[in-house]
C-alpha cells in the first residue's frame, strides 16, 4: 500500500495543471535558446560589420561610434527606457516586484525585442559590450510572455518563470547549462532558499540541449588544458584574487554610483543633454581604439581567447584599456552587458600579473584573471566559477579557480558592499530610482 504522501507526490505528478505549468516553462525555455542564437548571430554580423569599417579606416570609429551612441541614448527613452544597460537588475527587480505595471516596463515584447535590436546596433557601432545580461533580460521577457498566456499571473508563479527565462538565456549564450542553473539562484534570485524545482531545472536544461543540437558542442574560449601545481604557482591565486577583486569591486562601485547620478555635477549634464553625453563617451571609446587597437571595442572575445591560448605573458595595456573602455560604453545608458567585456578585462589583467607569477603557467594565471575579475564585478563567486570552468572545459583548475573568486568576491566587497546587480535593481525599485546604466 503507498502512504499518504506518496499518492499525494503521485497526483501531483500527474495532475493537468502541473503538466500545464511544465509544458509552458519547457517551451519557453527552447523559444528563449531559438531567440538567443539568432540574437547571437547577429549580434556576431553586427561586429563584423563594425570591423569591416574598421579595416577600410581605423578613423571611421570617430564618426561611426559617437554618431551610434547618441542614436542609441535618443531610442532608449520613454517607453524604451527599460532597455538600457544589461538587463540583469530589470530581472533581479521583476522577481522581487509584485508590482504589475513595473514588470510590463520591464519586461513587455516591446521592451525585449527593443533590447535585442538596440544592442544590435550597440554592437555594429563598436561599444564594448556583451550581450550576455541582454539576452538574459531577453529571456526574463519571453518567460513573461509565456507566463501570462498560460494564465500565470500570480507573484510566486511569475517568479518561476522570469527564474528560468533568465537561467536559459545564460544557458544558451554562454553553452553552459550548468552555469546557467547557478547564475538563477545566486544572482537572480538571491538566496539558495527559493524553491528551484526540478521543473525549473529541466528548463534550462532543455534551452541548453537546443543550444547544444544547433550551435554544436563548443566551448566559448576553447579548451585551456592547463594545470596549477601546488606549490609556489598558487601565488598567482591570491595575486589574482586580490587585485582583480579589487578592481572589479571599483567598476561595480562607479557604475551603482553613477545609477544614482553621482557625482551630481556630470549626470546633471546627462540629465540635460543625454544624446550629446553619449556622443562623448562613444568618442572617448572610439579614441582608446586608435590608441590601444580594436581590442578596446566590442566584446573583446578574439583578444581573450588569443591570451588565454598563447604561452607567454604579452605585457601590454589592453586590460586596463578594456576596462576603461566598458566604463565609457556602460555610463552613455546605452544597452548592452558586461560579463564578455568583464571576461576580456580578466584575460588582460592575468596577462600583466603573469609576469609577477613566473612560477605559474600563463594560461592558468590568463584564467584566473578572467574569473577573479568577473567575481570582482559581479559578487557572484560561484557563477564566476563554473562559468569560466565551463567556457575553457577545463576542469583541473577547480580549486585554484574557487580559491580565487571567494577571494576576490571578499576584496570586491571591500570597495562595493552591494553586488552591481542588486544595487541597480534597488534603483530601479525604490521611488528615487534611476535606471541609468544597469
Amino acid at each position: 500500500m503507498l502512504s499518504e504522501s506518496a499518492k499525494r507526490r503521485i497526483h501531483g505528478f500527474l495532475s493537468g495543471e502541473a503538466w500545464k505549468r511544465r509544458i509552458a516553462l519547457w517551451s519557453g525555455a527552447v523559444a528563449v535558446a531559438l531567440v538567443a542564437i539568432v540574437f547571437a548571430k547577429l549580434g556576431d554580423a553586427a561586429s563584423r560589420l563594425f570591423a569591416s569599417a574598421l579595416a577600410f579606416s581605423p578613423y571611421w570609429a570617430l564618426v561611426v561610434t559617437p554618431a551610434v551612441f547618441a542614436l542609441l541614448a535618443w531610442a532608449a527613452r520613454g517607453s524604451l527606457k527599460g532597455t538600457r544597460g544589461s538587463g540583469i537588475p530589470q530581472v533581479i527587480a521583476a522577481v522581487q516586484s509584485r508590482d504589475h505595471g513595473l514588470r510590463e516596463g520591464w519586461l513587455s515584447l516591446k521592451v525585449v525585442t527593443g533590447k535585442l535590436l538596440l544592442t544590435v546596433a550597440a554592437l555594429a557601432g563598436g561599444a564594448s559590450i556583451g550581450r550576455e545580461g541582454p539576452t538574459v533580460h531577453i529571456g526574463a521577457g519571453i518567460m513573461h510572455a509565456v507566463g501570462r498566456v498560460m494564465g500565470y499571473r500570480d507573484p510566486y508563479q511569475m517568479s518561476r518563470f522570469l527564474l528560468a527565462g533568465g537561467a536559459a538565456g545564460i544557458a544558451a549564450a554562454f553553452n553552459t547549462p550548468l552555469a546557467g542553473v547557478v547564475f538563477a539562484i545566486e544572482e537572480l534570485s538571491g538566496t539558495f532558499e527559493h524553491h528551484f524545482s526540478g521543473v525549473l531545472l529541466t528548463a534550462v536544461i532543455a534551452a541548453g540541449v537546443v543550444s547544444l543540437g544547433l550551435m554544436g558542442n563548443y566551448a566559448y574560449f576553447g579548451h585551456a588544458n592547463v594545470a596549477l601545481p601546488f606549490g609556489t604557482g598558487w601565488w598567482a591565486i591570491a595575486l589574482c584574487g586580490v587585485t582583480c577583486g579589487l578592481l572589479g569591486g571599483a567598476f561595480a562601485r562607479l557604475i551603482v554610483a553613477a545609477g544614482a547620478a553621482r557625482p551630481r555635477w556630470l549626470f546633471d549634464q546627462r540629465a540635460r543633454s543625454p544624446v550629446l553625453f553619449a556622443a562623448c563617451c562613444g568618442l572617448t571609446l572610439a579614441l582608446l581604439g586608435l590608441w590601444l587597437g580594436k581590442g578596446m571595442f566590442g566584446t573583446g572575445y578574439e583578444q581573450a581567447r588569443e591570451l588565454l591560448q598563447s604561452d607567454h605573458a604579452t605585457g601590454g595595456l589592453f586590460g586596463a584599456g578594456k576596462l576603461a573602455a566598458n566604463l565609457a560604453s556602460s555610463l552613455a545608458g546605452i544597452p548592452g552587458g558586461l560579463f564578455a567585456p568583464a571576461l576580456a578585462v580578466g584575460a588582460g589583467l592575468g596577462d600583466n600579473l603573469s609576469a609577477l607569477a613566473p612560477s605559474a603557467p600563463h594560461q592558468a594565471v590568463i584564467l584566473l584573471g578572467m574569473c577573479g575579475y568577473l567575481a570582482g564585478l559581479t559578487q557572484a563567486p560561484l557563477t564566476s566559477a563554473v562559468i569560466c570552468m565551463e567556457m575553457t572545459d577545463n576542469r583541473e583548475l577547480m580549486l585554484p579557480v574557487l580559491a580565487t573568486v571567494l577571494l576576490a568576491r571578499a576584496c570586491s566587497a571591500l570597495v562595493c558592499h552591494t553586488p552591481i546587480y542588486k544595487a541597480l535593481a534597488a534603483q530601479l525599485i525604490e521611488p528615487d530610482g534611476r535606471n541609468g546604466t544597469g
